[in-house]
């Protein structure tokens, strides 16, 4: 378990600096700093979601856990397909991407 990737979710979720949800993730890929996806992601919206990613510039993660572990770090009992981080430092950033494959 990414114990920096938990530790991330929590501190920005508490301090509304993220997006939870494949569209609403879309609609703002302009300020994100990191999108997580997890594997229930469905291929298309996978496949549209690292595009735009791909187009602004933000780095993604793919998360090794179903949307329900995604959303049981994020403290939600609900799924959660998608994270997207919108205030970041870059130094995180490559410690959650590094900590995530090294597992």
């Amino acid at each position: 378990m990414n114990k920096l990737l938990q530790k991330t979710l929590r501190d920005e979720i508490k301090e509304n600096r993220c997006v939870l949800g494949a569209k609403q993730v879309l609609g703002t890929m302009v300020d994100s700093k990191l999108v997580v996806l997890s594997r229930s992601v469905p291929t298309s919206s996978m496949i549209r979601l690292e595009e735009a990613a791909k187009a602004h510039e933000v780095r993604t993660l793919k998360f090794a856990g179903t949307s329900m572990a995604l959303g049981r770090l994020c403290g939600r009992q609900f799924r959660v397909s998608t994270v997207s981080f919108n205030s970041l430092a870059e130094n995180s950033i490559t410690s959650i991407i590094n900590e995530s494959e090294e597992e």
